[in-house]
């Protein structure tokens, strides 16, 4: 059995980052900013990377976006860029190409050296309003990664408080070791896609973590919830 070429992004945080990946093999990467003016930098990333490596979309087998928690719009365009294409891809032949979401903040604990000892992680991102998303992972003899505690939203001032419950080492953009989650932790993560089922593209959605700024603003000031039709 071949290993399957994947195409996997993210954009959880304000940088963004796409790998094209031959099973564990990485083919080639690369990170762009997202917070730009005017100009929309991650499907031209996408491209770029395909370009290096001499592959097309047509090529991929599977598409792997990160999936939350983090930055509202980024979580928007990269989810929206990943069902563009596993949706439209292959449309002249009748198919599309299995889609799968992994959690950005195991993409934390996957995707840097750092977090390739055993030992247990706990990956943190930026919540707002003073407090964080964190969740725990323990990562193995065999560098297996395996979630111990899900996410969930934690005050920054007790943060260190919450690491020490799980005797875990923090990681994540704002910590000592300025960790952020990059998509080519996706290589890391081969034979939990493999056991997994593709999601389902009409109903998927990005897990903000809690709801934007813009909701909670507006809420506060209406006196109740801002509902979707």
């Amino acid at each position: 059995m071949t290993s399957p070429l994947t195409l996997a992004l993210d954009a959880s945080t304000y940088s963004g980052t796409v790998a094209l990946l031959c099973g564990a093999e990485e083919l080639a990467a690369c990170d762009v900013p997202m917070r730009t003016t005017g100009r929309e930098t991650l499907l031209p990333a996408i491209a770029g990377v395909m370009q290096r490596s001499g592959t097309t979309i047509a090529d991929v087998e599977r598409i792997v976006c990160g999936s939350g928690p983090g930055s509202f719009t980024g979580l928007r365009i990269a989810g929206s860029i990943a069902k563009g294409l596993a949706l439209g891809a292959r449309a002249g032949e009748g198919k599309r190409i299995p889609f799968y979401g992994v959690s950005s903040l195991l993409l934390i604990v996957a995707g840097n050296e750092v977090a390739r000892r055993p030992g247990r992680y706990v990956a943190v991102l930026d919540a707002l309003r003073g407090d964080v998303f964190g969740a725990a992972f323990d990562v193995g003899e065999q560098l297996e990664i395996v979630e111990v505690e899900p996410m969930s939203v934690q005050a920054r001032d007790d943060l260190d408080a919450y690491a020490a419950r799980f005797g875990a080492r923090l990681v994540g953009p704002e910590q000592t070791d300025h960790l952020a989650p990059h998509a080519r932790g996706v290589a890391r993560l081969q034979s939990m896609l493999d056991d997994a089922v593709p999601a389902d593209l009409e109903s998927w959605e990005p897990n903000y973590g809690r709801a934007a700024e813009a909701q909670v603003r507006w809420e506060r000031a209406h006196g109740r919830p801002l509902r979707s039709r």
